[in-house]
């Protein structure tokens, strides 16, 4: 049987012998300095049968090999209750909790990507934004969805009728991959050649949410293929371990970059499945892409009567967490703000937070992937949160921008 593959290749040196990543995802090695990506790596796809899987598997410029899988954006949630209020004064609450409204960095300078829906880019929250936008899905450049339109808002948006909505309002250059069609659905390959394609034009921060549909892989082996309900699981499984191996691959080719001129780090949101606040053995981990290691994983926060709260939906394990209920940003299709729930809404504004750090340690000339990742994991703070949060809900704690330039 055959079925369309995800091929990581890599450019210049050839990789000498294997490397076993984690869970043994058989990534080879040589990732870093000058191994396979002292050149830029490919994005293949494929149609293939487990035996030529199996010969790509063994050849030395194959770094990961992974089956196609769906993925689909992390979608809003409503929540119980009457949220609180999105805006305090005319600053959004989540502006004012990452501390960008009382910081002088803009994130002026900093290159930008939002890989998700696409972007409406007449909205007045980008006006003067070099919007660079690329469609992988077929669909189309644009924002039918919305979904990207409120993420990007909330990172680079500029203010709409006096209300402050984005964290880093001073980037003045953004990459669009739409990797998510109009129904909100995607694949693999096209997150993965967002990346690549994001990192070749020079973004120094890059934002994703979206989640794999594993059920949705599932159903497919069932329907279209026949095959029964068990070993579609078992390949599934398989196929989501792989898969984790050729999202690391690439992340590793992000990293080594640096060496050659480049620093990008990848922001992702969590997932919204969790559901240990119904039942504590419901508990739901971090799903991928945000899981992969060198991710920075985003849970969500909500306001409560004590401090901070983890979001009820929001997925545990995260690295970081920052607002992600009730969330003001730029409504696709109209001129005006609409607010949004999930983690989908959080990992913008650490992305947001991370374009002000790469800014302050760019005017420091020390900026690379490591110091941004330090700089912005070691902003979290749990100072603000209530004080009956759970580590595991919260990561590190709620990332802070820069105070000053």
């Amino acid at each position: 049987m055959k079925q369309k593959y995800v091929i990581l290749r890599a450019g210049g040196t050839a990789a000498t012998g294997p490397f076993t990543g984690p869970l043994g995802t058989g990534v080879r090695g040589g990732l870093i300095g000058g191994g396979p990506f002292a050149a830029d790596p490919r994005i293949e796809a494929d149609d293939l049968d487990s035996n030529r899987v199996a010969e790509l598997r063994q050849q030395n410029d194959v770094v990961a090999i992974a089956p196609q899988m769906p993925t689909r954006l992390i979608a809003p949630l409503d929540v119980d209750g009457t949220p609180p209020e999105a805006t305090l004064g005319n600053v959004t609450w989540g502006v004012q909790a990452v501390g960008a409204d009382g910081s002088q960095l803009t994130g002026e300078g900093v290159t930008v990507a939002v890989l998700d829906t696409g972007i409406d880019r007449n909205h007045p929250a980008f006006a003067g934004v070099d919007i660079v936008e690329q469609d992988f899905t077929g669909d189309g450049n644009g924002d039918v969805n919305g979904h990207g339109t409120h993420c990007a808002g909330t990172i680079f948006g500029r203010d709409v009728s006096g209300i402050r909505i984005g964290v880093a309002r001073g980037v003045q250059r953004a990459l669009i991959g739409k990797v998510l069609g109009n129904d909100g659905s995607g694949n693999t390959l096209w997150s993965l050649e967002a990346i690549e394609w994001a990192v070749k034009n020079g973004a120094t921060v890059i934002s994703m949410s979206l989640g794999i549909d594993f059920p949705g892989y599932v159903d497919r082996l069932v329907n279209q293929s026949g095959i029964p309900t068990d070993l579609a699981t078992s390949i599934a499984l398989e196929g989501f371990r792989t898969t984790i191996g050729v999202y690391e691959g690439l992340v590793s080719f992000v990293k080594a970059r640096h060496e050659f001129g480049g620093t990008s780090i990848i922001v992702a949101a969590a997932g919204n499945e969790n559901r240990q606040f119904q039942n504590p053995d419901w508990s739901i981990a971090v799903g991928l892409p945000a899981a992969t290691d060198g991710i920075l994983s985003v849970a969500a926060l909500g306001q409560g009567d004590g401090g901070y709260v983890p979001a009820r939906f929001s997925n545990s394990g995260a690295m970081v967490a920052a607002p992600g209920v009730n969330v003001l940003s730029a409504q696709a299709n109209s001129a005006g703000l609409v607010a949004f729930n999930g983690t989908s809404m959080a990992a913008p504004h650490v992305a947001g937070v991370a374009a002000l750090w790469a800014q302050w340690l760019r005017r420091q000339r020390t900026l690379t992937p490591f110091t941004l990742e330090t700089k912005l994991a070691g902003s979290a703070t749990t100072a603000s949160l209530d004080p009956r949060y759970q580590p595991a809900d919260v990561g590190l704690g709620l990332v802070q921008a820069p105070p000053s330039a």
